[in-house]
């Protein structure tokens, strides 16, 4: 269990008393919130009908228009906040934002819908993150599954999502060419600025501020729109950068990978099967190279409904002995080797499989200071335990809006310190454990015996289940969570590689 379970967001109104039903553990308290401007008319309406609770939650986070904004010229207008990616964590942050009234542009270089490469899973924890910005309905034209079946020496086991107090007990399956455009089409539809087809070719730096974090202090960004060689400037108190796993405006900035901890490669196709509605999303815990060998990482097949499965490796570089390998090689091998009642096989397949890096672990950094912070895949927030991103990027994207309405009340930097040390507090331990476990499977003997007796076991394997998904229950003491809490105590006698450090160069 972590703080993330219930992630808190800068405090909409009109979602104040749904979030209620599940309160973020790592909430700031009531006293650090700066005192309320007056509201809009359109959040005032919204407190009409809601709770003395909820009422509060809006007092301390709601603003005033910027009514001087409009008699500037528009070079001038600085926006509260500048987002660089519509990926799951720009708009998420931009979602949670926007509904709270504040002046959000997003910055998004492609155009949606837009191909991604990705599994096309949503787990439990992404559901619920869509469920509280209002878009689980969006969909229900989805493929909906029930839970996992893992593969193993010769051995399946099929597992449902487990009954929790704050996540479903379900997932679904939809392409990140839909979704993406959706949940940024949402943030626009909240009040959020988005800009497609525009590219952030460069940070603006602040040469004036002395800002004491370790990133530098922005005035804004420069952008370009697609086709053009003309640039511009937007001017923002703030800086959010959210795109992606390579970040380039990251990079820009002095963020950077931590070389000793893992990183993850993945490669994805899609192919026609009869069993593209199937109940379960499928891994496979022992794939092997073309020589038949155990190599670290996994195998996927994940149901579309559409006609269409997911199909896909996974390679954790955690040894130099497997810095060489070719997932291309290993994605044959993986598509040669599945049941063959999937029928994937080359004359099934619809395109090319499409691949890129993970960082896990929160392995990126820093990942706040001055003005700006780094959320989702710019942070190296994937779990390493099973290379899920995109709930990660909702959360991360969510408590950086948190922070995000502190720091606009008042706050400043320290909040976004905050946010940094937030993260850590959700997420460290948890990814400390999922380290550990991943340096322990990149040895093939460890990796044949966990998985070996692991997959005799239904019981310990539903268990394992709830840690790699992150699903372990606040309010219970079973096997999961007294397993879980037995491998961070031996992960702290481990060598201290928490992230918290500054990354290698």
């Amino acid at each position: 269990m972590t703080a993330a379970d219930e992630t808190p967001g800068p405090g909409a109104p009109k979602k104040a008393a749904r979030a209620k039903k599940a309160p973020a553990k790592k909430q700031a308290p009531a006293k650090k919130q700066a005192p309320a401007k007056k509201a809009t008319p359109r959040k005032a309406a919204a407190k009409k009908t809601a709770t003395p609770a909820a009422e509060r939650a809006a007092a301390e986070t709601t603003r005033a228009p910027l009514r001087a904004a409009a008699a500037r010229p528009a070079a001038e207008h600085v926006h509260d906040v500048v987002i660089v990616g519509a990926g799951p964590s720009g708009s998420s942050c931009a979602y949670w934002l926007a509904d709270a009234g504040w002046d959000v542009v997003v910055v998004e270089k492609k155009e949606f819908p837009r191909e991604k490469t990705c599994g096309d899973g949503l787990t439990p924890r992404a559901v619920r993150q869509l469920a509280d910005m209002d878009l689980e309905g969006a969909l229900a034209g989805s493929h909906r599954y029930s839970g996992l079946r893992a593969f193993g020496f010769g051995r399946s086991i099929d597992m449902q999502w487990p009954e929790h107090p704050n996540f479903p007990n379900y997932g679904y399956t939809i392409t990140r060419h839909d979704l993406d455009g959706l949940v940024a089409g949402h943030a626009a539809a909240a009040g959020a600025t988005l800009l497609q087809g525009t590219e952030v070719t460069a940070p603006v730096v602040d040469e004036k501020a002395a800002g004491s974090g370790p990133l530098t202090t922005l005035t804004g960004v420069t952008v370009k729109e697609k086709g053009s060689t003309a640039t511009r400037t937007i001017k923002a108190r703030y800086v959010v950068v959210a795109d992606g796993s390579n970040s380039r405006i990251g990079r820009m900035l002095g963020t950077s990978r931590r070389r000793d901890l893992p990183m993850g490669m993945a490669l994805r196709g899609y192919y026609r099967s009869e069993r593209h509605d199937d109940p379960f999303i499928e891994s496979h815990l022992d794939i092997r190279d073309a020589e038949g060998n155990v190599v670290p990482g996994y195998g996927w097949i994940f149901p579309m409904g559409d006609g269409r499965v997911n199909v896909g490796v996974g390679l954790l570089s955690t040894d130099q002995r497997w810095k060489g390998l070719n997932t291309s090689h290993l994605m044959d091998a993986f598509v040669d080797f599945v049941p063959a009642s999937w029928g994937i096989r080359p004359e099934t397949s619809l395109g090319p499989p499409t691949g890129g890096k993970l960082p896990m672990g929160l392995s990126v950094g820093p990942r706040a200071g001055g003005n700006v912070v780094i959320t989702g895949d710019a942070g190296g927030a994937i779990n390493p335990f099973n290379g899920e991103g995109i709930a990660y990027g909702y959360e991360t994207g969510r408590l950086a809006a948190a922070a995000l309405g502190h720091a606009l009340t008042g706050e400043g930097e320290r909040a976004l310190l905050e946010y940094d040390r937030e993260l850590t507090a959700a997420y460290g331990p948890y990814y400390k454990v999922a380290r550990a476990f991943v340096h322990l499977i990149s040895n093939p003997e460890a990796m044949r015996l966990c998985v070996g007796l692991g997959m005799r076991s239904e019981l310990l394997m539903t268990q394992l289940l709830r840690i790699m998904a992150n699903l372990m229950r606040p309010d219970a003491a079973g096997p999961a969570e007294l397993g879980f809490r037995a491998m961070e105590l031996v992960s702290r006698l481990l060598p201290d590689d928490d992230g918290l450090e500054s990354p290698a160069a």
